[in-house]
């Protein structure tokens, strides 16, 4: 799987340094008898330049590992009975999955959309590795296992319950949101606002305004900690005026969904936009 990125790194770099090993030492003890190397300022340079072409190599193994490691992956975020699960399984087969499961594991797969296996019948296309991490307080941070293949992340927001949840909504939202890889590497977020066919549903405009509201109060609140107990979060939004979602470097965009009423186009245009056919 993608997160095995950084094992099988280390796994082929143990193996070419083995080689390496061998092989210098080798060179090495030829190199002594043709030269007839007695001195010790001589013996140096010749260790230096052996040296440098060995970190060079390395640092062109890396190189092309991770440069030939193509960002594939979408991750599905947000509260636990936000609709993260169901919308996982509409993408990948159209099934209908009610009902509100707690898991401790992350739902998987590297898949072609459903919508487009079936428009597409006969025609090759790419495949997403999309990702469903659980909402579990307790297992936000497996989101870092996943962040480094991301290229794209789908945060979901129960639009029925909004308002009961909206602290602890806006709270993981900007959690995610002032990481360092998707700051870094402007990951664009879509603001999914499921359930929006009940009729007590909040409108996405509503929710944008107060997920804004919340967040400005939660910068104003991290400004207060201490540099420590921030660890590797990165500031967002502007320091001359309230906090907006346009203020962000990556792009955070929002849309209207009900997942179990299969409607899910704008989502599925956002992943394609994340992950090209």
């Amino acid at each position: 799987m993608d997160r095995d990125l950084g094992g099988s790194i280390a796994s082929g770099l143990s193996s070419v340094m083995d080689q390496l090993s061998q092989h210098l030492s080798q060179q090495w003890s030829e190199l002594q008898q043709h030269l007839n190397v007695k001195d010790e300022q001589t013996a140096v340079l010749v260790t230096l330049g052996v040296l440098v072409f060995t970190l060079l190599l390395v640092y062109l193994v890396i190189r092309g590992a991770l440069k030939g490691k193509k960002r594939d992956t979408v991750l599905l975020l947000g509260l636990s009975g936000a609709g993260k699960t169901a919308l996982y399984y509409q993408l990948r087969d159209g099934s209908l999955h009610q009902g509100t499961v707690t898991s401790m594991e992350a739902n998987e797969g590297r898949f072609v959309l459903n919508s487009e296996a079936k428009e597409k019948k006969g025609k090759k296309m790419k495949p997403v590795h999309v990702v469903d991490v659980p909402g579990h307080p307790r297992l936000k941070p497996k989101i870092d296992e996943f962040l480094p293949q991301a290229s794209g992340i789908v945060y979901m927001v129960d639009a029925l319950d909004f308002m009961p949840q909206l602290r602890q909504t806006a709270e993981y939202l900007y959690d995610v949101l002032t990481k360092a890889w998707v700051v870094k590497r402007k990951i664009p977020v879509l603001l999914a606002c499921n359930k929006i066919d009940k009729v007590t549903a909040h409108s996405m405009d509503f929710i944008r305004k107060q997920l804004e509201k919340e967040i400005e109060k939660l910068r104003t609140t991290r400004k207060t900690t201490s540099d420590a107990d921030v660890g590797t979060e990165i500031s967002i939004g502007s320091e001359t005026g309230p906090f907006q979602f346009t203020q962000c470097a990556n792009k955070i965009s929002i849309v209207e969904t009900s997942v179990l009423q299969g409607n899910i186009r704008d989502i599925e245009v956002f992943i394609r936009e994340c992950v090209p056919r």
